[in-house]
């Protein structure tokens, strides 16, 4: 009889076959004695499958490609296709150092009200000077978010675990929301906010480290701006939508500070950068045109099911 694993780490990728070898093969070269990896495929050709052919071999390794698009619809995918208590993700932009799952692991064997962790996402130090933006969070020290504890919206996707019986409570990821969906990014704040309002609690913990080798180039960056901008303005006004004064609160605060901090720049002169500001109000517009499932806070999208 087969055991099953202790934890199972997801990576979901789309045509980045020149990155996904090398995030694999970190995983794979984890320490943690139980855990198996599975990558979910939505990419346009079959590059990325011919690229992991050759792991295989591995019994530790499982491999899907699906039709439904998104990062969210990809994250569903991996919950439904695992089996183990213990759920990591990485990007397949990113690598991971061998202590990764056993550091995950540590951390929920040490913090049992946890429910869900995020970990640091750093600038690999050959990057460091590269002309571009590399998207990073730097976590200084443990801290705990939650009734009790305080709260705030701040994470990326690119470096997180999880119970499985969150995922049993909550839900799983708003499909419309994330990378390749409709509202195209902030799936992660959305589900650490609604984690929050669910009664569990979050671990920002600095020992769970990844490297992001996801450097983009100005124009990409102004691109990965809107995506933000159009995430986040339809993360915050689902909840407001639901009757979430809480919500409401972290939707001015979050306006009231972008405003404030552009038209200072304007003011004193210093480069400005409206794009995520403008695009937070397009994301608001555009989260009009879904329903929203008030009791599971998801938005409501034909033809997309959700854990």
């Amino acid at each position: 009889m087969v055991r099953k694993p202790q934890l199972s780490t997801v990576i979901c990728t789309i045509n980045r076959p020149e990155l996904i070898g090398a995030a694999v093969e970190s995983v794979l070269a984890n320490d943690h004695p139980s855990f198996d990896l599975m990558v979910v495929d939505q990419s346009m050709d079959a590059a990325t499958e011919t690229v992991l052919e050759k792991f295989g071999s591995d019994k530790r390794f499982r491999y899907v490609r699906i039709e439904r698009v998104g990062l969210s619809a990809a994250y569903n995918t991996g919950i439904e296709m695992t089996r183990a208590p213990l759920l990591a993700f990485t990007d397949d932009d990113c690598v991971a150092p061998t202590h990764w799952l056993s550091s995950i692991a540590a951390a929920f064997d040490r913090n049992p009200d946890v429910e869900l962790l995020y970990g640091q996402t750093l600038i690999p130090p050959e990057l460091k000077d590269a002309p571009g933006v590399v998207p990073s969070v730097f976590i200084p020290q443990e801290r705990k978010l939650g009734r009790g504890h305080g709260f705030k919206v701040g994470a990326m996707g690119a470096n997180f675990a999880m119970k499985r019986t969150l995922v049993d409570s909550i839900g799983g990821f708003d499909e419309a929301l994330g990378g390749g969906g409709p509202l195209r990014s902030s799936q992660d704040f959305d589900f650490m906010y609604r984690t929050h309002r669910g009664g569990a609690v979050c671990l920002l913990c600095p020992d769970v480290w990844v490297h992001h080798y996801g450097i983009r180039a100005p124009q990409e960056w102004r691109d990965t701006l809107k995506a933000y901008g159009i995430g986040d303005g339809a993360f915050y006004l689902k909840h407001v939508r639901c009757g979430d004064f809480m919500a409401l609160r972290l939707l001015l605060t979050r306006m009231a500070r972008l405003a404030g901090r552009e038209l200072r720049n304007t003011i004193r002169r210093r480069p400005v950068q409206w794009t995520y500001l403008r695009s937070y109000f397009t994301g608001m517009r555009l989260s009009l045109r879904y329903r929203v499932d008030r009791e599971r806070r998801l938005y409501r999208l034909a033809g997309s099911p959700q854990v």
